[in-house]
């Protein structure tokens, strides 16, 4: 793909997040959505791989169907009420069928078929777009409606999420999976706090995106797509993959890395709502994705030969490390003792 094509697209991108996000207007908002999915279909089929094609196919229909689902739900509320405000969505179908549209454009269960299967078709960087930016405009819309929304489905959506997305990624080898079922377990502790603090939400989303950043911009880096090259990876750049093992602890939730803080303040407020059954439920849950959050780090960096991989040693690079990786990485593992900092802000 030529330069001037690549700067189009991803122009495009940010044009349709920001249009989303800025819009009060449903049909404003349904339009920001739709250029968002016609930028990202060229970055995610550019290989002309007949899995990248397979991806670009599934993402498209998904995606479609999902907008559909968001128009009619505006549509059914205008019906309803005469308001066309996303603030003002009032009326119980139309939530019900936003909730599900949402829930189908990030990929929570039982609308998450697609994702593995999109991730694991596109190249590293599409990967990161997908699992980051693109989750933006319809979290930015589940914000908005949180007050109208069902607190009873967005808890079961978010618990089946953390469970789903814990349970599929165990046995998997190729690395692109396993973070789309990673981005699943992390939706799952976005939903269940919605209703309740929305901001805590955003929170979520926005250290969930820094690391899954981080993660992506290292396995970039380093060139590695499976388990199995992972293993060797670690004579190429020892220093970075020694900030990887920290960054994927820290996706992983384990204190006192940035991970830690959304699940402490989620576990916290939940127990403020007398939800503490739920509260125990995704923690417990969350140690589904904790083994193969353990067993990346493992193949990271403490997995030393002599093993029995087929892959040749790779030769070490004294290219420097991007200051980009260096600063999110960083950021990915150091945030926590600042924390205070952060919740007087927000």
């Amino acid at each position: 793909m030529s330069p001037l094509a690549n700067l189009i697209f991803i122009t495009s991108l940010f044009l349709g997040t920001t249009i989303t996000i800025s819009s009060n207007h449903w049909v404003m908002a349904w339009a920001g959505l739709e250029i968002n999915t016609l930028a990202i279909l060229p970055l995610i089929s550019k290989s002309h791989h007949p899995r990248s094609i397979e991806a670009a196919t599934k993402y498209f229909l998904t995606q479609a169907a999902a907008s559909a689902l968001v128009l009619f739900s505006s549509m059914t509320n205008a019906w309803q009420t005469g308001q066309w405000d996303i603030t003002q969505l009032t009326h119980p179908t139309s939530c019900l069928i936003l909730t599900s549209a949402i829930a189908m454009k990030l990929g929570l269960v039982p609308f998450h078929f697609w994702f593995p299967e999109v991730l694991q078709g596109s190249p590293l960087t599409t990967g990161l777009l997908l699992s980051t930016i693109m989750k933006l405009p319809p979290m930015t819309l589940l914000y908005m409606t949180s007050p109208s929304l069902n607190p009873t489905l967005l808890t079961t959506l978010a618990i089946l999420s953390a469970a789903l997305g814990g349970w599929m990624g165990l046995n998997q080898t190729q690395i692109r999976k396993i973070l789309a079922f990673s981005s699943i377990s992390h939706l799952g502790w976005m939903a269940v706090i919605l209703v309740y603090n929305p901001k805590l939400t955003l929170l979520n989303f926005y250290l969930y995106a820094m690391m899954t950043t981080a993660i992506f911009l290292a396995l970039n880096t380093i060139k590695v797509l499976k388990l199995s090259t992972l293993m060797t990876a670690w004579t190429k750049t020892p220093s970075l993959n020694a900030m990887l093992l920290l960054t994927l602890l820290s996706l992983a939730g384990l204190p006192p890395l940035t991970g830690f803080l959304p699940k402490w303040l989620i576990i916290q407020e939940l127990t403020k709502q007398d939800m503490a059954p739920t509260a125990v439920l995704i923690s417990l849950l969350s140690l589904l994705s904790l083994f193969f959050y353990l067993r990346l780090a493992y193949c990271t960096t403490i997995t030393l030969p002599p093993h029995t991989t087929n892959h040749m040693k790779q030769w070490r690079t004294n290219k420097p490390t991007n200051i980009t990786i260096a600063i999110l990485t960083t950021m990915s593992v150091m945030i926590l003792p600042i924390s205070p900092m952060i919740l007087t802000i927000t």
